[in-house]
């Protein structure tokens, strides 16, 4: 039997909204085998999802940047939220942000990339925001998305100042048509995308395996319902249709107007615009996702002492 530890339990419980000691019991039941005690609980019913990004455990903020056709995002972490409204840190964030556009997505070449105002590179541009601001920062990743005709528009939600923020989106419209009218449009999807987290833009690019384990879990809670195979098979079909509409953007509930879908969006957009357009590509990017707290959190020993483990 694997250790299971009170930080496992605990993850486990932030990620499901399960009770604790529903999330000990599916570690044991799974050896300790965290995905499978995802699965385990959502089977029984314990858990509302399974969601493939940790809960925020770093702080910092997220530089947006858009030129035309191109924008580009960053991610800078910082040890206190308190760092994150310091004028020095926000300035080094929007600059880094600002050479992201030249970084093609790779955050190796953009450590190497120099900032005009020092003629440092962005590497040694952070080691000297750490002697002044005194904590520890770093350039965790950069993201960019770009059109051949169109416009690439962003949106920064929980704004500190212009281009900074909690969680930054970028949305690609790929279209010859009425840049002004795209631009518009962009930035619509871009504060859905915000709120509603897509993971593909649409089913074609959504990981196979993915919907393979939903499926999976699918089938089995429709088998403990007892009806025959051929109507099981069509609740599994069923489910996964709603499955795709709450994770592939195009098929998603516009959260602007509930009336539409995504896709209906685009088509109307088309029309606006005076031109096809279509959505190549998004990307969103929240301070701090997918990085665990580590041992050190207060609710640890809470869930130790609770969970006893």
């Amino acid at each position: 039997m694997a250790q299971i530890t009170a930080d496992l339990v605990k993850r486990l419980r932030e990620q499901t909204g399960a009770g604790m000691m529903d999330c000990k019991k599916a570690l044991q039941a799974t050896d300790g085998n965290y995905e499978e005690a995802v699965d385990w609980l959502r089977k029984k019913g314990l858990a509302a999802a399974a969601k493939k990004s940790g809960r925020t455990a770093a702080e910092g903020l997220v530089g947006l940047a858009t030129a035309g056709a191109r924008g580009a995002l960053v991610e800078v972490n910082a040890e206190t939220d308190f760092v994150s409204r310091n004028e020095q840190f926000q300035a080094l964030v929007r600059e880094i942000a600002t050479l992201a556009l030249d970084a093609d997505g790779d955050v190796e070449k953009l450590k190497g990339l120099t900032v005009a105002s020092s003629g440092r590179t962005v590497t040694d541009e952070i080691t000297n925001a750490i002697a002044v601001i005194g904590e520890n920062i770093s350039l965790r990743r950069t993201s960019l998305v770009a059109v051949e005709d169109g416009v690439v528009a962003g949106y920064m939600h929980s704004q500190l100042s212009p281009g900074l923020g909690k969680i930054g989106v970028l949305v690609g419209l790929q279209s010859t048509g009425d840049k002004d009218k795209l631009a518009e449009t962009g930035k619509q999807i871009a504060m859905h995308v915000a709120a509603t987290n897509p993971q593909s833009v649409s089913t074609d690019e959504l990981d196979p395996a993915l919907v393979a384990r939903e499926r999976a879990i699918f089938a089995d809670q429709a088998a403990a319902s007892g009806k025959p195979a051929n109507i099981i098979e069509k609740m599994v079909d069923g489910r996964i249709r709603k499955f795709y509409e709450e994770v592939v953007l195009l098929e998603q509930v516009f959260v602007v107007n509930p009336d539409q879908r995504v896709k209906d969006v685009v088509a109307q957009a088309a029309k606006d615009a005076g031109a096809p357009v279509t959505l190549p590509a998004f990307v969103r990017m929240q301070v701090g996702e997918g990085i665990d707290r580590g041992p050190g959190d207060d609710l640890a020993a809470e869930v130790a002492k609770l969970a006893g483990v």
